[in-house]
């Protein structure tokens, strides 16, 4: 993607130019969820709303990803091969390593602390919503994603892009 630029000359006559700038870097978000469906259904609304996104069938997985993972997070860390996500989006329950205890593990990463991460569930149980809001998760949605959700998705990269934290519950 091109983005087109418009400039207003500075030497007092009025008059704008047109240029480009390189290309617009996509917003990149991991898609973490241990159900197929429902990993397919948060790959295709984001990518539908203009993200690169990258899946991960459980916990263990994303974090090997991000470069986190128990054998390489020394190393990967030291060497800069962390991988750049703009947005972690986790459901709550699955096997092995719960979406709380993969925000736990992101939030203690100094290299990862900053990125926005956004708990979803089928389940609407306030104890866990608050749980996870108070460990650092951006929001709390609940399951199926719509495409409005996507579009809420979309703004919170655009704040998290320039510092302005939310906490909300969809």
């Amino acid at each position: 993607m091109v983005k087109k630029v418009i400039k207003m000359d500075t030497s007092g006559s009025g008059d704008f130019t047109e240029g480009t700038v390189g290309d617009v870097e996509e917003p990149h978000v991991l898609a973490v969820d241990d159900n197929l469906v429902d990993r397919k259904i948060v790959e295709k609304l984001l990518k539908n709303s203009s993200c690169k996104v990258t899946t991960a069938e459980n916990g263990v997985r994303a974090l090997e990803y991000l470069g986190l993972g128990d054998n390489n997070q020394s190393s990967n860390v030291n060497n800069k091969k962390v991988s750049k996500v703009n947005m972690i989006i986790t459901d709550y329950c699955m096997p092995g390593m719960t979406g709380y205890e993969l925000l736990k593990k992101i939030k203690e990463s100094s290299v990862m602390k900053d990125v926005p991460v956004i708990i979803m569930s089928s389940e609407n149980v306030p104890t866990r919503i608050n749980k996870c809001l108070e460990e650092g998760a951006q929001m709390f949605m609940l399951k199926p994603l719509k495409y409005s959700d996507v579009k809420k998705l979309s703004c919170q990269l655009l704040q998290s892009s320039v510092g302005t934290p939310s906490k909300i519950l969809v």
